[in-house]
């Protein structure tokens, strides 16, 4: 039977006026599952429809940090006694992601048939992989709430992680697009009217004067610019679409390691992330080749991935995880050390926790040291280019005396 959206009304054991909204096939339905929270109905009415409907561009996105504090709230509620039907309609209810309220109301109505909430998560591409197996192994093992306090950290901690990112390359890239602004702003609007006031006492230009009047008659031009601009909002939008296909990152993924200054930053981040997703499958009981399986598509970049593969197939033949990590250079011989040592021990799953602890310190000093040396640099840069298009517009005034005297 169809189901519809209704908004219940109720009053919690604690006497808070909660409102929640759900799909039922009807109200007596939508009452009943709101007694079953614990909760007293005290008004139900169908959701708006037509010109009332909340309107929305888009379905939206569920970010990483809106899944982080899901996780932790999850498991601060399931560690309190509470049913996870309760759990999740309360979370429906009070998180600020639209996309993740629908989602969570949808998941709540398919535990509530009959599913486990490891499979509802599968069913939606939201969850991460790495998510839905460690939830998977806490169902099965009966440790639900620890496995989400350990999903909870590992995004947190891949939260930090990305701001880190962003926040080293912010700065350049918005000091490279003032450069461009500042650049075509003069090349199209300053540099004809020096260039007009040049030709009007006649003579020949130097060279740098040249090179720029050239460059603005280029700008200027439709037959250059409007071409120019199409090849990059289509390369952008394209870009956008296809960066996640096999095809484009295994020729993006490799150059992201040999880029100057950032490399290094980018392998670090990489064998962060895997480290820390593969120790924490490990300690939640996932097993090893599954948990291979999921870092490979979840480590961000296909030079670990490719890695990964032919770690698998150490581990099927029974030689281990260090060995063939050897062969890939974008493993550190420290890291392989490690691990060898874990696995020696049978403590894999804390040695890799601790290369990743490592590695986010590294991520962390190696950003400022970043920072610290991209900011005058980029200043420099800025400074030379406007500096450059200055001096290369006032040579010509040197010689405008001489031709006055002739």
């Amino acid at each position: 039977m169809p189901q519809t959206e209704y908004i219940v009304k109720a009053r919690a054991r604690s006497g808070r006026l909660v409102e929640s909204k759900l799909k039922a096939v009807s109200e007596a339905e939508a009452l009943s599952r709101i007694r079953q929270q614990g909760m007293t109905p005290i008004a139900v009415e169908t959701a708006n429809t037509g010109l009332n409907k909340e309107i929305r561009f888009g379905k939206g996105k569920v970010k990483l940090k809106d899944l982080a504090i899901f996780s932790r709230q999850f498991a601060t509620m399931l560690s309190s006694g509470l049913p996870i039907l309760r759990c999740l309609a309360i979370l429906a209810d009070q998180t600020e992601s639209v996309r993740l309220r629908d989602l969570l109301v949808e998941i709540r109505d398919q535990v509530e048939k009959g599913e486990s909430l490891s499979e509802s998560l599968s069913r939606h591409k939201e969850f991460p992989p790495i998510m839905v197996s460690m939830v998977r192994a806490g169902e099965v093992g009966g440790f639900l709430d620890t496995t989400m306090m350990q999903i909870a950290e590992s995004l947190e901690a891949d939260v930090r992680l990305r701001g880190k990112i962003k926040a080293a390359l912010t700065y350049p890239i918005a000091v490279a697009v003032i450069a461009v602004l500042i650049t075509t702003g003069m090349l199209i609007f300053i540099v004809p009217v020096f260039a007009g006031l040049f030709a009007s006492f006649g003579g020949e230009l130097p060279l740098p004067t040249r090179i720029l009047v050239t460059a603005s008659d280029i700008i200027k031009n439709p037959a250059f610019f409007v071409p120019v601009l199409v090849i990059i909002i289509g390369g952008s939008m394209w870009y956008r679409r296809k960066k996640n296909s096999p095809a484009v990152r295994r020729v993006v993924d490799p150059l992201k390691f040999r880029i100057p200054v950032f490399g290094n930053l980018f392998q670090k981040v990489a064998l962060a992330r895997f480290t820390r997703n593969f120790a924490t499958l490990l300690h939640a009981g996932v097993p090893i080749l599954s948990a291979l399986d999921i870092v490979g598509d979840t480590s961000g970049n296909v030079v670990i991935s490719q890695a990964v593969v032919a770690v698998k197939e150490s581990v099927r033949q029974g030689t281990g995880i260090a060995k063939p990590l050897k062969e890939h250079t974008v493993f550190p011989e420290m890291v392989v050390q490690m691990i060898a040592v874990g696995e020696d021990t049978g403590a894999l799953d804390t040695m890799l926790r601790k290369i990743a602890d490592f590695y986010d310190q590294e991520v962390e000093a190696t950003t400022e040291q970043l920072m610290a040396l991209i900011e005058p640099i980029m200043i420099m840069v800025l400074g030379g280019v406007v500096g450059g298009m200055i001096i290369a517009m006032y040579m010509p005034i040197f010689k405008i005396f001489d031709l006055i005297k002739k």
